[in-house]
């Protein structure tokens, strides 16, 4: 069976290997459970993305105290991921290079605070490939920050991952109709994997 965004996915595009970055939204030691089945597409993604010389970026979301941010540790009644703890750790198993730039973040977007589109946009990065997980808090905030901030979006659909199917694919619905163009790594195999090699 399709899935429920499949008729949203009309607009189709391939990210540009000289313009594009790869963000891995989140995959540490707290998100295991929903991070490890997606972790062999996702590390297929970072190798693809490798392949064509886009550079890889990931984030790590920590809090130093709950202080930080206060709405976040209210809505989730204090459950905060902190710094310094095995559960903030990104995923031993993740494709990383030790050159890979790791960003921290408190809050869902990994914009908000954390200079990154100030690195993107000196690394002449004008579009994003998302990856990674919570599909509809971090990695959906991000993809729409992201488009609201200029850059093109670019979603993976089997590199993104949550708590449920009907909220991954409600998210997917929404980035499809409005903010990004959908990819799996099939799709980037088939073309920017290509290009990388030509």
């Amino acid at each position: 069976m399709a899935p429920s965004y499949s008729k949203y996915d009309v607009r189709r595009r391939l990210p540009n290997p000289s313009a594009a970055a790869l963000l891995v939204i989140d995959m540490q030691n707290y998100f295991s459970s929903i991070a490890s089945p997606i972790l062999p597409s996702l590390n297929s993604t970072v190798s693809i993305s490798r392949s064509a010389s886009i550079p890889v970026i990931f984030t790590r979301h920590r809090h130093l105290s709950p202080s930080d941010n206060p709405t976040l540790s209210e809505w989730w009644s204090g459950d905060l991921i902190f710094d310094g703890t095995p559960e903030s750790e990104l995923l031993p198993d993740l494709n990383r290079s030790p050159s890979d730039r790791i960003v921290e973040k408190n809050t869902y977007s990994a914009f908000r605070g954390t200079g990154l589109e100030e690195t993107l946009r000196g690394m002449g990065v004008e579009e994003v490939i998302v990856t990674g997980v919570m599909t509809n808090l971090c990695c959906e905030t991000t993809a729409r920050d992201a488009f609201v901030r200029g850059f093109r979006v670019f979603f993976s659909t089997d590199a993104t991952a949550t708590g449920s199917v009907q909220l991954h694919e409600a998210a997917i619905m929404n980035l499809a109709y409005g903010f990004a163009y959908l990819v799996d790594c099939e799709r980037l195999q088939k073309g920017i994997g290509l290009k990388g090699r030509g």
